[in-house]
């Protein structure tokens, strides 16, 4: 009997992975993706961007509105805000791999034409999107991997991560085989969504100091 399930019903997006070739043939591959149903929706892919010898790889969540629009990550308010974090503490954005655990947007939306609002992934689906990351990572062996929110460290680190445990702090742990180093933060959204000017500038100021644990690591 002919299997009438489609793709996306399998949750995973190990068979949309390329046999070979480094991150073109990744950011291609990925183009074409339905290894979840978060495609469905999506206007588009949005992989990873950056140098494939970069020292550290920042790992968000998934692309947010305008991202997903415009098939970059970190290109919204939030990125401007880390751009900015990063440089405080002393590490240059263009200098790193961004990426985020889940290449689709994922949203709800009241009726057509109304602003589209994030909704966070699963545990499935960032375990679906799993593949791509590890793809990422054995293609840019990054010296340090910063973790921007609990879903990229659940991603990575498994369902039991809570950044408020061990944000600022230097890790040590092995991923799909290989030791690497790991700092974790909270996401730069959570930032610009604080309470108030002086609630906003304790969290930002937090940020920083946990991305500056990142900067002593690579110095």
């Amino acid at each position: 009997m002919v299997s009438t399930k489609a793709p996306e019903d399998a949750y995973t997006a190990e068979p949309f992975l390329p046999d070979r070739g480094g991150l073109p043939a990744l950011r291609r591959a990925a183009a074409g993706c339905r290894g979840c149903p978060l495609h469905r929706d999506a206007t588009q892919t949005v992989f990873g961007v950056g140098d494939r010898n970069a020292r550290v790889m920042l790992v968000g969540e998934q692309p947010g509105d305008q991202e997903d629009r415009k098939g970059k990550p970190f290109v919204g308010p939030a990125g401007r805000l880390l751009d900015r974090a990063l440089e405080e503490a002393g590490l240059d954005p263009a200098d790193a791999y961004v990426t985020n655990a889940v290449k689709h947007f994922k949203f709800t939306q009241a009726e057509p034409r109304k602003r589209r609002i994030h909704k966070a992934p699963t545990l499935r689906e960032m375990t679906a999107c799993g593949p791509w990351l590890a793809a990422e990572l054995a293609v840019v062996e990054p010296e340090l991997i910063v973790l921007l929110g609990a879903s990229a460290g659940k991603a990575l680190l498994g369902s039991s991560f809570r950044v408020g445990e061990v944000r600022g702090t230097l890790l040590e742990r092995e991923i799909h085989g290989r030791p690497e180093k790991l700092v974790a933060t909270v996401h730069p959204s959570s930032v610009l969504r604080a309470q108030d000017d002086a609630d906003r500038e304790a969290a930002y100021a937090g940020l920083v100091s946990d991305l500056k644990v990142a900067a002593r690591a690579l110095a």
